[in-house]
């Protein structure tokens, strides 16, 4: 059953859904909207709406289709705005619906990106808007007592909820007559002040009611924050978290009208702002508690334009930090972690407009929500400690809850959202060390590894192993040790009962190789050689111990591409070609010729770990203790690519020397531990003079690439799959999938340069009209110029991206060059003391500008 208010005011009585809908059908109506316990119900189908509230004045009608339509894209389904009476009603009887109150162009456009409206008439807004929205004429009506049982309040009050409801009639803008309109509000958050109005307060809140469903929108009616609103009229909830919030009749669905994402600014205040975690993991609760419609308030803020601000001292600025900034632009991480959660929400849907709820506590604070149909399920497992993270048994598998998160499972076993994470945890393989007997073959001394592997892995395995035999015999003195070395040396030590020390020497003709040794099948890491470009090979001088045991010796040679160059560079060698043990008995013993067990490529890529048919494998684990700075492992993650279509990067700059993949395709191998020289380096590089590759040099001391490129082509726009092979150590945490959404121009043109070739011009045709140089700065095509950083006229120091001001320069040269600039694809300024003064007679000066362009 659901409860209806009848067209008789005051009097309430009780329809059946199908009866609605029935009568609907039989007026020519092609759509509905009703409600039951579960959810709002649209055209016979019970669904999951995600809203956000963008307020129509405070931006431009030029903007909002845009605005709109990224609301779209970040998954929203329902635009909600207020309607702000002391604008559309200036003066009483006189209405205004123009330029920025254009209601119903504002309806329309979000009807026109195919999403639905929630309009809440109230008509008291509260909205930190001028007097709550309410006009100022009422203040002078005799006798008026605002939001009570006052004739001349309720007077006004029903002439404007009239006047809006039939200007939606008259545009067919109700859901019944194939509008966008799904939902009205009546007041608003009256039940928070409703105490104070004694009698009067209860029996507005019933005249309201009945006014509003008088007026026969045919779609559903809420109030917010009413808990004693009437049937049929839905109450809601307002406020930062809404997952304990139970409507106040079995027959109403669970509805969320104002989800705050952060908060207005005030003047001499701090800026407020809300951390997208603890946003999402709010959302989430309320969806996991049995919540089917759910407002953003505010999804774009805008700007309090004008005189419309309310007070005392509340700012211009109506940001709120919300998914959309106030400029209009997207505030990230916030809006890509929100549209992702709604997209995880969306894949359990069937479930929950349909299933009831199972609860499950897995402990202090830790709890989880199954919804199952005969269909399937889905689960949500919290976490609402804030302090403590956690691992929860569900399903028989094991499952990581962070602090303060909910972790989203559309299938009940595979977790593809958590509220506090931007992207999924972090899984890992620890690597074998050394060589494999699937894998694995043995020959006499040191191969070359270029012909051994053929170019099919980066990666050749050297492994040999010591072996040890006690031999005891009666001495006064001591016990003898004698140490047999498998590759064919014998060596002993007198007295020996602990362990010893001995150097490894390595040469390789390149190009690097990790050196582990093992004791009882546990490996340690024991030292890294590489060469560089024009010399790749290299030695690696090791004091190691050996233990009284067994021990082995396992070297990973890589290589890090062909030679490609250079007289008979096609049979240039690499490898390891030389091991040498120093120390037994004040010896030196050669262990190269002897016999070494071999493998091409390493564990993780006999298993192909780099391919997608690998991601969800057994093999992967995963927990709360990502290790980190540890060789020879592979890590994997998903990650949602940042909107735009700028280039994308991968930034390693955390992680140590591997190799990556994005969805199976290699983005390459990186090294960003291997550090360039500290000097050499200089700040400005004279351009006079012969030219070799290290004259002019930058980023000393600091890797050579950090950034590696992902071509958009690869990228879903959902989920991505990252995994990496990590070598020698790194923390693949602070990794960062970046967009490039600038480009740094600049150019330096002085008073003695030619003028632009452009200019130019047979000498039969030039004019008297000197033509002066000019400074010219284009962007990349549909982009513009977005910030002018420097600009200097005199003599500026330094190159692009480091000028500066020098002992002369002019005034004003900065707000010239913007005038000149922002906001176009290309402008030119003319160079000469006519347009900028003249700050140093008899002194050649130039023009340096800086400048950012974007899309």
């Amino acid at each position: 059953m659901m409860i209806h208010l009848n067209s008789t005011k005051g009097h309430i009585t009780q329809m059946c859904c199908h009866c609605i809908v029935m009568d609907f059908i039989e007026n020519g109506i092609a759509s509905s909207v009703t409600y039951d316990s579960k959810a709002l119900v649209i055209d016979g189908q019970r669904r999951i709406l995600f809203s956000g509230s963008i307020h129509y004045p405070r931006t431009t009608p030029e903007m909002w289709p845009e605005i709109i339509r990224k609301s779209k894209e970040g998954g929203l389904d329902v635009i909600e705005t207020y309607v702000f009476w002391n604008y559309h009603e200036p003066e009483k009887g006189q209405y205004y619906f123009e330029g920025r109150f254009d209601l119903v162009k504002f309806v329309k456009v979000v009807q026109e990106a195919g999403l639905y409206v929630h309009l809440r008439i109230g008509p008291y807004a509260c909205a930190e808007w001028n007097y709550g929205g309410f006009p100022m004429w009422l203040h002078f009506i005799p006798g008026i007592q605002f939001r009570t049982t006052n004739r001349q309040f309720q007077e006004a009050m029903e002439s404007f909820l009239t006047k809006i409801v039939n200007l939606m009639k008259d545009e067919n803008l109700f859901a019944s007559q194939g509008g966008p309109i799904i939902l009205a509000q009546i007041e608003n958050e009256y039940g928070n002040v409703e105490w104070a109005y004694g009698i009067g307060g209860a029996l507005y809140v019933k005249w309201a009611a009945s006014t509003a469903v008088a007026l026969n929108t045919s779609v559903p009616w809420v109030m917010c924050s009413q808990e004693d609103a009437p049937d049929p009229i839905i109450n809601t909830c307002n406020g930062f978290y809404c997952d304990t919030f139970t409507p106040n009749s079995p027959t109403k669905p669970k509805i969320w009208t104002e989800g705050y994402t952060g908060w207005f600014l005030s003047f001499g205040y701090a800026i407020p702002y809300r951390p997208v975690e603890d946003l999402a993991f709010s959302v989430a609760r309320f969806f996991e508690t049995g919540g089917t419609f759910q407002n953003y308030y505010m999804y774009f803020g805008g700007t309090n334009f004008g005189r419309t601000a309310g007070g005392p001292l509340i700012a211009t600025s109506y940001d709120y930090d919300a998914p959309i900034d106030e400029y209009g632009f997207l505030r990230q991480p916030k809006w890509n972690h929100l549209r992702d959660l709604h997209r995880s929400i969306k894949l359990c849907e069937k479930y929950l407009v349909t299933a009831d709820s199972t609860y499950l506590s897995f402990g202090t604070n830790l709890e989880g929500h199954i919804y199952n149909d005969s269909a399937g399920c889905a689960a949500f497992l919290a976490n609402i400690d804030h302090t403590s993270d956690a691992n929860v048994s569900f399903n028989g598998d094991t499952y990581f809850l962070p602090a303060w998160s909910v972790s989203i499972l559309p299938d009940c076993k595979k977790v593809i959202f958590n509220t506090a994470k931007h992207q999924h945890p972090w899984e890992w393989y620890l690597e074998e060390v050394g060589t494999s007997n699937n894998y694995s073959f043995t020959a006499p001394g040191l191969l070359e590894q270029i012909n051994t592997t053929k170019d099919a892995s980066d990666y050749l395995w050297y492994s040999t192993r010591f072996s040890e035999t006690m031999i005891y015999y009666n001495s006064w003195d001591a016990i003898v040790l004698v140490s047999f070395i498998k590759a064919g040396i014998l060596f002993g030590s007198i007295n020996v009962k602990e362990e010893k020390e001995v150097y490894l020497h390595i040469k390789s003709l390149g190009h690097a190789a990790l050196l582990f040794t093992i004791l009882f099948d546990l490996g340690t890491f024991s030292g890294l050689g590489y060469g560089n470009h024009d010399d790749a090979s290299f030695t690696i001088d090791q004091l190691i111990t050996l233990d009284q045991g067994n021990n082995s010796l396992e070297i990973l040679s890589m290589m890090i591409g062909l030679q490609n160059y250079g007289p008979w560079f096609d049979i240039v060698p690499a490898g390891i070609y030389s091991v040498i043990v120093d120390g037994f008995m004040q010896s030196v013993h050669d262990i190269s010729s002897g016999d070494w067990t071999y493998q091409v490529g390493t564990d993780g890529e006999h298993l192909e770990l780099d391919k997608l048919k690998q991601e969800n494998s057994p093999l992967w684990a995963s927990g709360s203790n990502l290790p980190t700075n540890q060789s020879l492992i592979w890590y994997k993650t998903s990650f949602t690519a940042p909107k735009g279509t700028g280039p994308l990067a991968l930034n390693l700059a955390s992680m140590g020397k591997g190799q990556a993949w994005v969805n199976g395709q290699s983005i390459g191998r990186y090294w960003p531990a291997y550090l360039s020289p500290a000097t050499g380096c200089t700040e400005s590089c004279d351009y006079r003079g012969t030219y070799d590759s290290n004259k002019c040099l930058k980023g000393c001391g600091q890797p050579a690439q950090t950034l590696y490129h992902i071509p958009r082509s690869w990228v879903n726009p959902g989920q991505n799959l990252l995994v990496l092979h990590e070598e020698v150590g790194g923390d693949p945490s602070k990794i960062t999938v970046v967009t490039k959404t600038g480009q740094e121009i600049c150019a330096q043109v002085t008073e003695l340069d030619p003028p632009p070739v452009g200019s130019w011009k047979p000498s039969a045709e030039t004019t008297s009209k000197q033509v002066t140089p000019s400074i010219r700065l284009s962007c990349e095509q549909g982009w513009r110029i977005v910030s002018v950083s420097f600009a200097s006229f005199g003599t500026p120091k330094g190159q692009c991206g480091k000028f500066s001001h020098g002992t002369c320069n002019a005034e004003g040269v900065l707000l010239i060059v913007q005038k000149a600039c922002l906001g176009h694809e290309s402008c030119s300024v003319a160079v000469s003391s006519l347009k900028f003064g003249d700050p140093c007679p008899g002194i050649t000066k130039s023009l340096a500008v800086e400048a950012v362009c974007s899309e």
